[in-house]
C-alpha cells in the first residue's frame, strides 16, 4: 500500500501568520489535531499540533507565578516592563510550530512510513507532489491500513499442499 491509498485528503492548511486563536478554532471545527503551515507557494514549512498550542514556554509559567509575586511585593506596583513581560500574546503559527516538516510523496510505501513515525516520532506525515501537500497520513490511517491489509490476508484461501491431499 502507499500514502496516495491511505491519505487524508484534502488537507486544512494555515499561513505562518495564523494566530493561535484561529489555529485552534481549525482544530475543533474541523475535528483534526494538527494543521500544516504552508508559505505563499503552498510549500510545507511546518505543523501547529494541539501540543503546540498547549505547551508552555517560560513567559507562561511566569505568568502563573505572578500572584505570589505580587503577594510578596506588598502592595508595591510591580514594574510596568516585568508586568508586560508576563502578559501572554496571541502567537502565530511561526512562532509556535514544530519544523522542519518530515514528508512523503504519494508513492511511499506504508512500511516507509512507519518508520518514519517511528524514527522521527511523529504522528502525522503530510504527502506532497510537486512540493505542495496533497494529503496527509496520520497514525490512525496507517493502523487501518494494516488492519485492513491483516482481514484481506485472512479471506485468502488456505492453499493445499500435496501432504493435506494425502491425508485426507
Amino acid at each position: 500500500m502507499r500514502a496516495d491509498e491511505i491519505m487524508t485528503s484534502p488537507v486544512v492548511t494555515i499561513s505562518p501568520d495564523t494566530p493561535a486563536s484561529r489555529i485552534a478554532k481549525l482544530l475543533l471545527e474541523n475535528h483534526i489535531s494538527a494543521v500544516p503551515v504552508v508559505d505563499a507557494a503552498g510549500a510545507p514549512v511546518g505543523v501547529v499540533s494541539e501540543g503546540d498550542l498547549l505547551r508552555r514556554d517560560d513567559k507562561d509559567r511566569a505568568a502563573r507565578r505572578a500572584w505570589w509575586l505580587e503577594m510578596l511585593a506588598e502592595g508595591e506596583p510591580l514594574s510596568r516592563e516585568y508586568e508586560a513581560q508576563l502578559r501572554t500574546k496571541d502567537q502565530l503559527a511561526r512562532e509556535i510550530m514544530s519544523a522542519p516538516v518530515v514528508t512523503c510523496t504519494e508513492e511511499t510505501d506504508v512500511a516507509e512510513l512507519a518508520h518514519l513515525f517511528s524514527s522521527y516520532r511523529i504522528k502525522r506525515v503530510p504527502v506532497l507532489r510537486d512540493g505542495r501537500i496533497v494529503g496527509i497520513v496520520s497514525r490512525a490511517d496507517l493502523l487501518r491500513a494494516f488492519k485492513e491489509e491483516a482481514e484481506h490476508e485472512e479471506e485468502k484461501p488456505t492453499p493445499l499442499h500435496a501432504s493435506d491431499a494425502l491425508q485426507s
